[in-house]
């Protein structure tokens, strides 16, 4: 199965639409993401909670990790940086978190509220190696951009 983000994009613009609660619009996208696509293992967020840290939010999948510092792993990269991380090999990653053994590759987006503060990371893993495109970055970042422009 290939994702639809034309679909998944109007799906979570009618279910959002009007809501500015982080956790709430979190929650929503990653149901509604992790089941458009075979690829997505594990799909979810980790949030800013204090300087330089994130900790687990909504998820779909195994456990993750629970809390991960701005100094390690992919997700700690994509807070760090403000950059969208795709990686094709995470055993290639300097630093990876192992939280699933199964992980082949995985995909961290930054997720910024409506004043352009970072609040979090979206993070989904595939155990597929090379599992995601720059075109899936794209069409993700957009509907973050979207989905949470209304949280302040």
């Amino acid at each position: 199965m290939q994702i639809d983000y034309s679909t998944l994009s109007q799906t979570l613009k009618s279910l959002t639409e009007g809501e500015t609660d982080a956790v709430a619009l979190m929650a929503t996208v990653t149901c509604e993401v992790h089941h458009a696509d075979d690829r997505f293992d594990w799909t979810g967020f980790y949030r800013v909670t204090e300087s330089e840290l994130l900790k687990i939010g909504p998820y779909q999948g195994g456990h993750g990790c629970l809390v991960i510092p701005f100094s390690r792993g992919v997700c700690g990269a994509a807070a760090r940086t403000g950059q969208t991380q795709l990686v094709a090999d995470v055993d290639a990653f300097e630093g990876h978190i192992a939280c699933a053994s199964s992980t082949r590759s995985e995909l961290v987006l930054p997720v910024w509220n409506g004043s352009g503060d970072l609040i979090g990371v979206f993070d989904i893993d595939s155990n597929q190696p090379d599992a995601f495109t720059q075109d899936d970055a794209d069409h993700l970042q957009a509907i973050l951009k979207d989905c949470f422009a209304g949280v302040k």
